[in-house]
Formats: structure tokens, sequence, C-alpha cells
């Protein structure tokens, strides 16, 4: 009796060309965790980090990604810019990431690593804090040299920004001559400099007036 025998997709020999793209990419994800390209601050490149047991991409904020410790980033689809995150996806916005959680530059061989090739939402937990806002106190002169005063930060909430913003400007109001003379006090919300952490006060853990009374103090100002 004749019987006719065909290989098998695990037999040896040429794999179909759908077979030797998932090859491909396996190797390619192999080799990409094997030797991942240095991510270093102020790179300009888009960075991979881990949430959970999966690999995310992160977009470093525009001129927020210098500090050596620590930067602000926002999560993004594998495929951004052509592939936004669907509506179902939680949204995180900018997000406080330690440079050493940095596994290296974003390497397109890491999607099949993360949530989104999985089917699966991002978790409510990424392990990153909010790095949202920030309120700058400056003082300059009337030739426009000065500088800020006094930086407040990071605020979870723009109403927050915007609530102590006009509480310091109510405080200074009338009273520039008299607690800093020469200068103009001007009080503005701001984008939050993560890579600048160190230089700002935590407006939840102080009153926000009596951290500009303590700054003024620093300053000389009577």
């Amino acid at each position: 009796m004749k019987r006719l025998f065909r290989r098998c997709g695990h037999a040896p020999g040429a794999l179909a060309p759908e077979d030797q793209a998932v090859v491909d990419a396996f190797r390619a994800l192999l080799d990409a965790r094997k030797n991942p390209q240095p991510w270093t601050p102020g790179c300009n490149q888009d960075a991979a980090v881990r949430v959970g047991p999966f690999i995310e991409r992160v977009l470093p904020r525009p001129g927020d990604d210098h500090g050596p410790d620590l930067i602000a980033v926002c999560l993004e689809h594998p495929d951004y810019p052509y592939t936004p995150y669907p509506h179902r996806y939680t949204r995180k916005g900018w997000l406080r990431c330690e440079t050493k959680a940095i596994l290296g530059v974003w390497n397109p061989a890491y999607r099949m690593l993360t949530h989104a090739a999985a089917g699966l939402d991002l978790p409510d937990d990424v392990g990153m804090a909010p790095a949202l806002y920030g309120v700058h106190v400056e003082a300059r002169r009337k030739n426009n040299r000065g500088h800020i005063l006094l930086r407040l930060g990071p605020y979870n909430q723009a109403r927050h920004t915007d609530r102590d913003v006009d509480r310091l400007s109510a405080h200074l109001k009338g009273k520039e001559d008299e607690v800093m003379p020469g200068f103009t006090l001007t009080v503005k919300g701001a984008v939050f400099d993560v890579s600048d952490h160190l230089a700002y006060c935590d407006p939840y853990e102080a009153d926000a007036t009596a951290l500009l009374t303590a700054a003024l103090g620093r300053q000389g100002a009577v």
C-alpha cells in the first residue's frame, strides 16, 4: 500500500514566509534583550521601561529629559505615532521615571512584550508617580534680569496649581517694594521640571505662603 506523507510545519527545510517572519521577530527580540542600546539623558530617543511583567514604550518630555536620576515620560503605544492607544487604555499623562528603570532605547522588537500585543489594558499602577504641574515665583529687575525665587511642585491637579497662583499673587499684591525692593515679583503656573526636582518645595507638605515667606527671608528681604 502506497502512502503519501506531508511534511509538517516542524519538519526541517524552508519555512513558510509567515513562519519565517515569526522566527525573525523572535530572534530580533532576543538580540534586543541581550544587547539593548543604552539610553542616556538628553539623547532625544524613546525608551523602554518595565511595567510589571511587560515592557512598554515611553516618550520623554521634550526639555525635561536631561536629569541624571529622574525624567518625565508618558506611556505610548508600541506603534506610536501611527497607532495611538485606544480609549479602553488608561491614559496616564506625564509620569516621573527613574532613569535606572530604563532598559534602553526603545526597539520595535519589544512590541510583542507590551500590554497592547497581549490585548490588555495598562494597569492602574504602572510604578511611576505623576509629573504634572508646578508654580514659579519669579523676581525680575526693570532690565528684565532676574531669577526664579521659589519653585513649588509637583501638583497632581491643575486646579491646585491655579489655587496657589491666586493665593500667592494676592499675598504679594502691593507689597513688592516692601518685601523685595527693586524687583517685580510674578507668580506663574508652569510645567513641573522633574529633571530639577530637588529645587522644588512640596506644596502638599507646607503652606505655599509660608514657603514664599521663607524664600524671601533667604533673599534678605524685609
